[in-house]
């Protein structure tokens, strides 16, 4: 069985797998949203209706779990996630000129994601790495002390 999303079409097969390790296993209903996520890459509100119906559960009760957490995305995200921090030691030192370079040159706003699904950006407010001001986390990997000109190159790595 198949649930059409717009024009994306899920197979329901690994989401029916999931759920019901995951009532053998007794996990969470977080563990379960996370392991949809790792398989679909995102939570569609179709497959949330789908596993909420397969756990007997309110779809409420699972739409809530999967908008209340921020490692839940409920569209599609891009092969290449770029967080851009604009806390207080990166705003000071430059992180705005970051973030305006990014937006132009992306094309997209922050929470976004540009439509060949290559690049998610996001503005987050700490890094944890404020001696290195202004960073950024791409693909999980932070990036210290950059210029407009050492994301560019960034970007250029990632093509």
């Amino acid at each position: 069985m198949k649930v059409a999303m717009k024009e994306e079409v899920f197979d329901l097969k690994p989401l029916k797998k999931i759920v019901r390790i995951g009532q053998k296993e007794g996990w969470s209903l977080i563990k379960i949203l996370q392991q949809i996520q790792i398989e679909y890459g995102y939570l569609p509100k179709e497959l949330l209706k789908s596993a909420a119906e397969l756990l007997k559960l309110p779809y409420g009760k699972v739409f809530g779990v999967a908008t209340f957490y921020a490692q839940f995305h409920l569209t599609p995200r891009g092969r290449h996630i770029i967080q851009q921090c604009d806390g207080t030691a990166c705003h000071v030192k430059g992180g705005t000129r970051i973030g305006k370079f990014l937006r132009d040159e992306l094309g997209i706003e922050p929470g976004e994601t540009t439509e060949d699904l290559k690049f998610t950006y996001e503005v987050v407010y700490c890094l944890g790495s404020c001696g290195l001001a202004p960073v950024a986390m791409v693909d999980g990997k932070v990036y210290g002390e950059l210029s407009v000109e050492k994301m560019k190159n960034i970007l250029k790595t990632l093509e």
